[in-house]
């Protein structure tokens, strides 16, 4: 199945029943490709769930890594607990990345994917500290053959691309999800694609609406209810010259699975 130029995929983290539920699910979509967590292929029974996933005759488009210290609670205690920031975390999730980029090469897949935590350009110290990290993983990463994805979420896209530019390490891209731009309140997303364009390499569809209370959360919708634009934001996108995997990605709702299936459909009629 493809949206245009590009295949469609979804994100296994959006579904339960392991990788028996993620392959159920993808069978109904129509999709091979999937944007794969892979935290489960870290701690005991990892090697096992590797195993299950090459007996799929899945494209792996990218893994993902999350960290456990993350609370999305609030704006606020993802500000302070995302990704790569904690100071008392930093060691041992440098540790879950590294893992995870054994993993990622081991599976034979180009990307990994991580929320790396707020971008903060107006404290210098701050700024020099998540640099220096970002820094050391993308070293890790390309020693492995691996790219590593920076998801766009709680900076605008003015102040990603001055951090990629400065950072100008080849082996750190960028996972773009329009949604979080509206979630998080930090710009357009059509505008956004254009801005981070030189660096995108991967793609969540997903929507929302943004929030009416400065500081709150927006909130996620089914894909072409929410505030995201598709058809804007696709043709954007597909200005930019990407030539990446979309993978649809749903993680609220009681019908994750129908929402999935619905955005796939919707998404093969884009002509590009």
């Amino acid at each position: 199945m493809k949206c245009g130029d590009w295949p469609i995929g979804v994100c296994s983290w959006c579904l339960r029943g392991g990788v028996e539920g993620v392959a159920q699910t993808m069978k109904v979509c129509g999709v091979d490709h999937v944007h794969l967590g892979i935290g489960a292929a870290l701690g005991e029974g990892g090697e096992a769930y590797l195993d299950a996933v090459r007996a799929q005759s899945w494209t792996v488009s990218s893994t993902m890594i999350g960290f456990p210290q993350e609370d999305y609670a609030t704006l606020d205690t993802i500000r302070a607990s995302g990704g790569i920031v904690p100071d008392a975390r930093w060691e041992a999730n440098r540790d879950i990345v590294v893992g995870a980029l054994g993993a990622t090469a081991e599976l034979g897949v180009k990307y990994l994917s991580m929320h790396s935590g707020f971008l903060d350009r107006t404290d210098a110290a701050y700024a020099r500290t998540f640099a220096s990290r970002i820094r050391c993983l993308a070293d890790a990463a390309a020693d492995r053959g691996v790219t590593l994805l920076m998801e766009t979420g709680q900076e605008t896209a003015g102040d990603l691309r001055a951090f990629l530019e400065e950072l100008d390490h080849p082996a750190v891209g960028v996972n773009f999800d329009p949604a979080n731009m509206i979630l998080y309140d930090m710009g357009v997303p059509a505008e956004a694609v254009r801005t981070l364009g030189p660096w995108i390499r991967h793609v969540h569809i997903k929507d929302a609406v943004r929030t009416k209370a400065p500081g709150a959360w927006g909130t996620e919708t089914p894909w072409g209810e929410g505030e995201v634009g598709g058809e804007s934001f696709l043709a954007a996108l597909a200005a930019t010259g990407f030539q990446g995997v979309v993978a649809v990605e749903r993680e609220g709702g009681p019908d994750r699975a129908g929402d999935l299936a619905r955005t796939v459909e919707r998404l093969s009629g884009f002509a590009g």
